[in-house]
């Protein structure tokens, strides 16, 4: 369910506010709602007599004991001047965090029943946990003055976490050995909130915004729940705040400026412009179903229009996404090269399900469930409830697997193309693979880089993609050792200038560009820093793309990034990078992903190099390279080649991929050793040696080369019978393969697909598009199965108020159309006119009858 902004005031006007905050005074304390949330938290985090009693919570237990007994050890050997031996303060934020985490971790398992009698309801070591918190709080946090150094997100966020759940653990024997400490504690909290207002959240904040304000309000509402006076107002106004990240993003009708958030397309953004569903989205998902746990039964819930509205974003934002239990990368910015697998992180998202799905009912209740059934069918490492928060989850998640009434389900069909179109996203499934696209603009960034993450991204937005075959362990494909093997000028699918970059690191000497005298004001987060350094834009207008059931097309025009156009403001010691050209797009079918690239090249006149793939292998599996060349005769690789096909075979994981190629200059295909570090993608990965076998099918053009053009289709899981049955027209045909039009189509389907790019009228395939559009056409069967065709229609630029085409032959008659779409007979065939306003990418679908 889509909640709109004029739904939310709805809720919050002066009837529906009595549905969300509780009945009572205004800033009067409710006590038993207190009592209730308080009892809420603590079973969240530290589990019930039930479900920690239950066989399956064990290795959950042991988890927490083991790290309490840790941090007791720690407290134990700590040094004069520490808290815990060996972790430094005064200079580290991330340290600082560190220790209140500890706290946290310790005081938990005081409240956790099921733990050893030495540590559960343990007074002594709940008495630690409270002078830990006052040790620290009078020489590292309390004095503003001194804090507040390094990164913002430790003091408004990651810090409070700690101290508000601790304060939450311990309210009772707070109350009684330290009754002001709980309130001197929430008024630094509030103080250390510089980036809101007047302690408090402000909307207006570019800081306050997604998942960085479902962190920020959660806090608070824990900290209302032991505050003195005033909680009640306290959750009241946390709660208010928070029910804005539930509104769909609407780009030309903004709240506050800010564009994080879910869109209607299922697309999530944080950080203004970063695609993040992997990240800080499921940072997003579990923040509020913890949240709607916490507040159940407490008469400031409002689940009948929340609940509804998070499943609609597993089913359209996180489903797509995941792959036989994996995150796919496009979604992820800077976390791509970190260590947790996508695996990891789909882990994360389980548990949010099996918590929504006991809030939820019904039909959307059993389709949580069958969804967490499908992951644990599917993914090839089971998911781990021991590294659930929750010892509750775990206990729900074994109630679901045992369920045999509840099916394994996916919450999407096995076929089906999603354009997520707000954040330059494409996503193409099939039972066999899975197709994920990364694309770019001026309103989405071509990467995110920060704090030495993801430290060689540069090209990662421009049309670089990931195919997932299906059967297989994605940690030997994908993940961290990726983007450690592969060069970053070559992953797979990516158009880069042949030149040397370095990284931010490398050029500034330390994690980000520092120059606060500049009139641009270069800090460690600045508006400057955002937008040059850590997350550029694109500066290119057209990426997007059309769906069509289950089929798909999208496009892109490569451009440089906006420090590149913006270098004439930009301070002279700051280094820019200016990329290569190119006009790309992707049609994507059951059987083959068509690429079409035209105007490839430099204007600078540096060489160039397309990656039609790259792929890894363990470097001692069975790998063939096997093809043909464009007279037929039979070829293996490695080697440079004039190529009809190619196919890559992995026979120790039973994996392929086939290359069809419809019109390319001669192939390199190599196939190295490489061994990296890890830390060459992330300055805090453990310095630890990666070797893998790199595939590079590579397409090169010279230094000083006219503009070139190429077209070869990506077959997943390919014989070489498959691969010798495409000839000229079988089933694929070129139709155009310009800057100003690309199209194809497959005569197997029945399907054309074109994406036009300039203004002005475009021809191809009894297609006339007038001006920039996405385009498919399925004629089914002769003249239509039936007599039906199917038009689908998007607007790429996002700024077309109407796309206008004509379907060349015999007038044909409306069948059914969406919205906004217009069919009438007109001179050569009919002509199609769809209202394109403030669709922002969306899909317009027509279906005609002769």
């Amino acid at each position: 369910m889509e909640i709109t902004r004029r739904r939310l005031l709805s809720a919050l006007s002066a009837a529906g506010l009595l549905a969300v905050l509780p009945a009572a005074p205004a800033g009067a304390v409710v006590v038993g709602d207190a009592a209730r949330l308080i009892a809420n938290t603590v079973a969240v985090f530290a589990g019930t007599e039930e479900s920690n009693a239950r066989p399956q919570t064990a290795a959950k237990l042991a988890a927490m004991e083991r790290t309490a007994r840790a941090n007791l050890k720690a407290m134990d050997d700590a040094g004069a001047g520490e808290l815990f031996a060996g972790l430094v303060l005064g200079t580290d934020e991330a340290n600082l965090n560190t220790a209140y985490r500890r706290l946290y971790e310790t005081a938990l398992i005081t409240r956790t029943p099921g733990a050893p009698a030495d540590l559960y309801g343990a007074a002594a070591v709940q008495r630690r946990v409270i002078d830990g918190l006052v040790w620290l709080y009078e020489r590292y946090y309390g004095d503003q003055s001194k804090g507040y150094y390094g990164n913002w997100f430790h003091w408004e966020i990651g810090i409070s976490q700690h101290i508000s759940r601790t304060l939450v653990l311990l309210a009772d024997q707070l109350r009684a050995q330290r009754p002001a400490l709980t309130d001197t504690y929430i008024a630094s909290m509030d103080a250390y909130l510089r980036n809101g207002e007047n302690g408090d959240v402000d909307l207006d904040s570019r800081f306050h915004t997604g998942a960085n304000l479902a962190d920020i309000t959660t806090n608070r509402i824990l900290q209302g729940a032991v505050l003195a006076q005033g909680g009640d107002a306290r959750i009241a106004k946390a709660l208010t705040d928070q029910l804005t990240v539930f509104v769909t993003v609407d780009p030309y009708h903004l709240s506050h400026g800010v564009t994080d958030g879910h869109y209607a397309d299922g697309s999530f953004i944080q950080h203004g412009s970063v695609a993040y569903t992997g990240s800080y989205g499921k940072g997003l998902l579990t923040r509020v179903v913890q949240t709607l746990k916490i507040l159940d039964g407490t008469g400031h819930a409002h689940g009948e229009e929340l609940v509804p509205t998070v499943y609609g974003w597993v089913r359209d934002g996180f489903a797509p996404l995941i792959f036989e239990g994996w995150m796919m990368e496009i979604v992820k910015g800077r976390a791509v090269s970190r260590t947790d697998s996508g695996y990891t992180d789909v882990a994360v998202v389980v548990e949010a399900v099996v918590d929504l799905s006991s809030l939820a009912t019904g039909a959307e209740a059993t389709a949580l469930k069958s969804y967490v059934k499908h992951v644990g069918a599917t993914s090839r490492t089971p998911v781990d409830p021991a590294r659930f928060v929750s010892p509750v989850s775990v206990a729900r998640h074994a109630d679901i697997v045992a369920d045999a009434s509840v099916p394994p389900a996916d919450l999407n069909p096995a076929a089906r193309s999603v354009a997520f179109n707000a954040m330059d996203k494409t996503v193409h499934r099939r039972p066999g693979y899975a197709f994920a696209l990364a694309r770019s603009s001026a309103r989405v960034s071509k990467y995110e880089y920060m704090s030495g993450e993801n430290l060689m991204p540069w090209f990662q937005g421009d049309g670089a993609h990931h195919l997932y075959l299906a059967g297989q362990d994605q940690t030997q494909a994908y993940g961290v050792d990726y983007y450690t093997a592969v060069s970053p000028y070559a992953l797979a699918g990516v158009t880069a200038p042949v030149e040397q970059r370095r990284t931010v690191p490398e050029l500034y000497g330390k994690p980000y560009y520092d120059n606060p005298g500049h009139p641009l004001n270069f800090t460690s987060s600045s508006e400057s820093q955002n937008k040059y350094v850590y997350f550029p834009r694109g500066t290119n207008g057209w990426s997007g793309g059309a769906v069509l059931g289950a089929y798909g097309a999208a496009g892109l025009v490569q451009s440089s990034d906006a420090a590149y156009q913006d270098r004439a403001i930009l301070p002279e010691d700051f280094v820019v990078y200016r990329g290569a050209t190119a006009t790309k797009s992707w049609f994507l079918f059951d059987d083959e992903i068509v690429v079409l690239a035209a105007d490839v090249g430099d204007p600078a006149g540096r060489a160039v190099t397309t990656s039609v793939d790259a792929r890894i292998a363990a470097p001692d599996d069975r790998i063939s390279l096997t093809g043909a060349r464009r007279g037929g005769r039979p070829w293996q690789g490695p080697g440079t080649a004039a190529l009809r096909w190619l196919r890559y075979a992995n026979a120790t994981r039973g994996t392929a991929v086939g290359y069809v190629f419809l019109d390319a200059p001669p192939v390199r295909v190599a196939l190295d050793r490489v061994t990296r570090s890890r830390r060459v993608v992330r300055t805090a990965n453990p310095d630890t040696a990666v070797t893998r076998a790199v595939l590079g099918v590579t397409v090169d053009r010279a230094a000083g080369a006219e503009p070139a053009c190429l077209a070869y289709a990506l077959v997943p899981n390919a014989t070489e019978e498959q691969l010798r049955a495409h000839r000229p027209g079988r089933p694929l045909t070129v139709l155009s393969n310009t800057a100003r039009l690309q199209a194809v189509t497959h005569t197997g389907l029945g399907l054309t697909a074109a994406n036009s790019f300039t203004r002005g009228r475009h021809e191809a395939g009894g297609l006339r598009v007038e001006g920039p559009a996405s385009v498919l056409v399925r004629r089914e069967g002769p003249h239509g199965a039936r007599g039906t065709t199917t038009v689908a229609v998007s607007d790429p630029t996002m700024d077309r108020d109407t796309v206008t085409l004509l379907l060349r032959g015999r007038a044909l008659r409306t069948v059914a159309a969406d919205p906004g779409v217009r069919a009438a007979p007109a001179h050569g065939g009919t002509r199609i006119e769809v209202d394109t306003h403030h669709a922002y990418g969306r899909s317009f679908t027509v279906t005609l009858r002769g």
